[in-house]
């Protein structure tokens, strides 16, 4: 192996920012990198060799030639070096591709555009939305076109001279009124191209124009008289301000702005970066990035903002981030310390912190071998949710009332990851009048443990609560006045996005959708709901079956209730003998319940 002169090439290197390739004796670029000074850059590899770990030191010894391209700033070197490493793949650079995982949404370039889901990224088609990490956030804004927009779905080619020609017949789509039939002329290319304008603007966080139109619309529309037109446009209205108020709202102040933070640890750097459109959060991705040098926290930084601006086709002039790279770049990055943008920062060193503990506990599960499914679940919740102990029993709270009537809760309880049905528990509620959801969690939460309490019964490695902040505040206020509060661990699951609250902690935790500890929260959290529906049922049912009885003369309520309990059903009442009612009520009760139903009988 022949040995590199770098002392001869250090000295042909000039001062000026650019990028450097390094080649091994096979002539493979192993190696591409930026600096601000090259000569001093490259230097460092060869002068400081006892400073490095060793990675550089092996990555050093195959160095046989180097090249080097003069750019004019830090910036131009940045972005030059992200598509020589995409473009090359070297093997001592952590490798960046493009990532094709990820649908995007396309609006075709073509007479009648269509849109659509795919994950070949083929500009040449259209404008690409994306990429969307979250598929149900993906199909959520389809699902909403559709309801909002009648949007052809077929691939016919739509030219002038074909529809002209007549060569095509409007489908089943047209006849359900999912399309108006641009295909045989029954709609023209001004109308369809003013709803798809109205699309290109929600995918880009613009929802006030296209809600402007609406309203426009739905006047126009009022002040001609055709009052079922105006209602379907106050249909739409409602239908996108019911996604608005779904959207995670930042704070339409902050505008437009990137965020991406990163932690690390000696084997990968993990980062988080969210994409705010007009106060509105309009994607977010956490990534883990291998190390395969020593690479500094700034270095990786650096290199996926670049990557994640391209990725996701943000123009935004600021980015919020953790820390700040000693690199002059084409953007504001700040580190905030107080308002917003501080909160904005907090949410998303929350996720990428929890997820660099999802990645550390996954490989410490796909490391023990020994380890069941059982426990490994149980560890990955553990680790999720950072309790002290391993959660083997955990008990859900969720309560049910429909229209008011007969407000009822239920307890479920799991035991080594599975349903415990003994320890399951129904409350009738009893100290609150009429559907309070908050005071109800309360009562019934307050009403187990102090039973447990007085029982000196264990309690449980883990609290659920099916609701947000409020019913999770109510339930903190139940333990607090027990004494407990802080001594068991409790969260809140709200349903609409699957957030995880935790007490006094006004952020919530996004836990990635194929985690095996989300799908068991969920599963206890619908278990908790099915078990508290069927009473409500029961319940419901009950309560009219006494209403019946009541209707005998002499026969109260608590007749009707002994009754139901020992014959099960009015029919087995109807069909019972007076002796055997006699027995059970009394001779003159007897009568008149047999009495009653005979005469309903004839």
């Amino acid at each position: 192996m022949s040995e590199f002169n770098y002392k001869e090439e250090l000295s042909k290197i000039p001062l000026e920012p650019g990028v450097y390739r390094y080649f091994d004796e096979t002539g493979e670029v192993i190696y591409v990198g930026k600096a601000k000074s090259l000569r001093n850059r490259v230097s460092s590899y060869f002068l400081k060799s006892n400073q490095h770990d060793r990675k550089t030191k092996r990555l050093v010894s195959q160095i046989r030639r180097i090249e080097y391209t003069i750019v004019l700033s830090e910036w131009d070197a940045l972005l030059l070096e992200n598509q020589l490493i995409k473009q090359l793949q070297p093997k001592f650079n952590i490798l960046l591709k493009d990532d094709k995982t990820y649908p995007f949404i396309c609006v075709t370039d073509e007479p009648f555009p269509r849109v659509y889901p795919t994950r070949n990224l083929d500009r040449k088609k259209g404008t690409f939305y994306g990429p969307f990490a979250n598929l149900r956030s993906m199909y959520t804004l389809l699902d909403m076109f559709k309801s909002l927009y009648q949007i052809r779905s077929c691939q016919l080619p739509l030219n002038k001279e074909n529809i002209e020609a007549k060569k095509f017949k409007v489908c089943l789509e047209y006849h359900i009124g999912n399309c108006k039939g641009p295909c045989e002329g029954l709609q023209g290319e001004k109308e369809y191209n003013a709803e798809i304008e109205q699309i290109h603007h929600i995918l880009k966080g613009n929802l006030s124009l296209p809600q402007q139109y609406f309203k426009e619309k739905m006047l126009e529309a009022a002040e001609q008289m055709a009052f079922e037109k105006a209602h379907s446009w106050k249909t739409k209205i409602e239908h996108l301000s019911n996604f608005q108020s779904k959207a995670t709202v930042i704070n339409p102040r902050i505008g437009n702005i990137d965020v991406l933070t990163i932690v690390s640890d000696e084997e990968a750097a993990y980062l988080n970066f969210m994409k705010i459109k007009q106060g509105y959060m309009v994607a977010t991705q956490t990534i883990e990035v291998r190390k395969k040098l020593d690479e500094s926290d700034a270095d990786i930084l650096a290199m996926m903002i670049v990557e994640m601006r391209a990725t996701y086709g943000t123009e935004a002039k600021e980015l919020i981030s953790n820390l700040k790279p000693d690199l002059e770049m084409r953007l504001e990055i700040t580190v905030p310390q107080i308002g917003d943008k501080k909160k904005l920062l907090d949410m998303s060193m929350k996720n990428v912190m929890y997820f660099r503990r999802e990645k550390a506990e996954r490989r410490e599960v796909e490391n023990t071998a020994t380890s069941s499914k059982k426990d490994r679940v149980l560890i990955r919740l553990k680790a999720d949710l950072q309790l002290k102990t391993l959660p083997r029993h955990i008990e859900c709270f969720d309560n049910s009332n429909i229209q008011g009537t007969n407000p009822v809760s239920a307890m479920v309880c799991f035991k080594d990851g599975k349903p415990s049905k003994k320890d399951y528990r129904h409350f009738n509620i009893k100290t609150v009048i009429g559907p309070n959801d908050f005071a109800s969690m309360n009562e019934v939460v307050g009403r187990r443990y102090l039973r447990l309490i007085a029982e000196e019964q264990p309690m449980p490695d883990l609290i659920v609560i099916d609701g947000g902040k409020g019913q999770l505040g109510a339930a903190c206020d139940a333990l607090k006045s027990l004494g407990i509060y802080g001594q068991v661990p409790i969260i809140g699951i709200a349903k609409r996005l699957e957030e995880i609250y935790f007490p006094e902690d006004s952020l919530p935790l996004y836990i990635d959708k194929k985690s095996e500890s989300l799908k068991l929260i969920q599963q206890i959290r619908d278990e908790a709901h099915r078990f508290a529906i069927t009473f409500h049922r029961d319940q419901r049912s009950k309560g009219s079956l006494i209403s019946e009885l009541e209707n005998v003369n002499g026969v109260g309520k608590v007749t009707a209730a002994k009754l139901l309990k020992h014959f099960g059903s009015v029919r087995g009442i109807r069909e019972s003998s007076l002796e055997t009612l006699t027995e059970l009520i009394g001779l003159d009760r007897a009568k008149k319940v047999r009495a009653y139903f005979d005469a309903m009988a004839q």
